[in-house]
């Protein structure tokens, strides 16, 4: 990262799918705002370009494609996984098979996963292990609260803090 480009960023915005007109998928307000250290990777390269050039109380509106965002659906994410991977404690975890419902899971080698559930079969659970936001051209609408030179703990961590 880039020391003397390191800002701390924090934003209020609407994402809305496709466009200005498109679903609304997520609201981040004044009482809330994403804070996050330019520069250091943690978000979007795209969407960290676009804001880059702002000043505090700016407005901005653009739209990043699926391809530069969370890429397309990959098929090969979708997947029939059985029941049985779903019993905890020798009875079946039915509160969690859902349709829609989000699950943390792991793979053979302890690596974590989010899927949704998409079907409950007789023996099967089809998931969906793709990002929520894959295939989808995300519109963001907003503005710059502030931004400010990063302290010296928050260069050396690479992240800010959540506030409390």
């Amino acid at each position: 990262m880039n020391q003397s480009e390191a800002k701390v960023i924090a934003l209020i915005y609407e994402l809305r799918e496709g466009g200005p007109e498109g679903k609304l998928l997520e609201t981040v307000d004044k009482e809330q705002p994403i804070e996050f250290l330019f520069g250091a990777g943690r978000l979007n390269q795209h969407f960290e370009q676009n804001v880059k050039d702002l000043k505090e109380g700016d407005t901005f509106e653009f739209t990043i494609k699926s391809d530069k965002a969370y890429g397309d659906v990959n098929e090969k994410a979708i997947v029939d996984l059985p029941k049985s991977l779903f019993v905890i404690e020798g009875k079946l975890a039915d509160d969690l098979l859902v349709e829609g419902n989000i699950v943390n899971m792991e793979d053979q080698e302890g690596n974590p996963h989010r899927g949704r559930v998409m079907d409950v079969g007789e023996e099967n659970v089809k998931m969906d292990f793709n990002h929520p936001l894959a295939g989808m051209d995300l519109h963001f609408r907003g503005q710059v609260v502030s931004k400010r030179d990063p302290t010296p703990e928050e260069l050396e961590k690479g992240f800010v803090e959540p506030r409390q």
